[in-house]
């Protein structure tokens, strides 16, 4: 379609009225009244602190809480990227992945398809054991709570989404364990890329999944080792995991 960009490819996120495109048109609104509750903050802290202190100080002071005003609501609109652009989070956590667990001598596999159980965003394969990433962005407004060890969004329970990345986990295991000759656990993480956490927990377990935002989650994978692979065993469960889990379902087979 002339016009439109290659890049986004008819993304439903940019259509008239979903609800990025709403959020978008909102924020875009209230840019305004954001402004104005700057001017006046900058301006209280001006008046307050000259008339105190000095009015140096109270210049400087008055620019950094505009400042902080400015910082704060633009990490705001940051945490929300992923879910404006329509996406998972999928890309965003592969890049830190590389950044951190691979550098460390991880081995990462994207985008593996699990046969009959979808894909596999990314599979982390290390001496200290495997870890399935499971990656979601949620509305900004949107509320992830844990009870009874049940997850709920906005009120509601998540179950067919929780049990279709466990069967998706246990599946992997069987796969990879059976090719590699090595029993494996394939442990179940979500990423969770915008939405509210709870205030005291940016990292939680529910319904058998750990779930936190992508810095808590690496985080955690290296402060919870499951296992102890050797060298040997870690290439054995790799080759098993490339061949079991195809790219695309296309699957692969052992050379001769």
């Amino acid at each position: 379609m002339i016009g439109s960009s290659i890049y986004l490819r008819d993304r439903a996120a940019f259509t008239g009225g979903s609800p990025q495109a709403v959020y978008e048109d909102l924020w875009q609104r209230d840019r305004k009244k954001r402004l104005r509750t700057r001017a006046i903050l900058a301006g209280g802290t001006l008046l307050a602190a000259g008339l105190l202190v000095s009015g140096v100080f109270g210049i400087a002071l008055a620019l950094l809480v505009a400042g902080a005003d400015t910082f704060v609501h633009w990490r705001i609109y940051r945490a929300s990227r992923v879910w404006r652009l329509g996406l998972r989070g999928e890309e965003r956590m592969g890049r830190l992945l590389r950044l951190t667990r691979e550098r460390r001598g991880h081995r990462v596999l994207h985008a593996r398809t699990v046969p009959g159980h979808g894909t596999a965003d990314q599979l982390v394969i290390g001496s200290d054991g495997l870890w399935l990433v499971h990656n979601e962005a949620w509305h900004p407004d949107a509320e992830l709570s844990h009870h009874g060890g049940r997850l709920f969004v906005d009120g509601r329970t998540k179950t067919k989404l929780v049990r279709e990345i466990t069967a998706r986990a246990e599946a992997a295991a069987d796969l990879i364990s059976a090719g590699a000759g090595t029993p494996v656990k394939v442990r179940p993480l979500l990423a969770v890329h915008g939405g509210e956490m709870p205030r005291r927990a940016r990292l939680f377990t529910a319904d058998g999944i750990v779930f936190g935002t992508p810095a808590r989650l690496l985080r955690y994978m290296s402060r919870n080792p499951s296992a102890d692979y050797t060298a040997d065993e870690i290439d054995a469960i790799m080759r098993a995991a490339v061949l079991a889990l195809p790219i695309g379902g296309r699957q692969m087979t052992a050379a001769a």
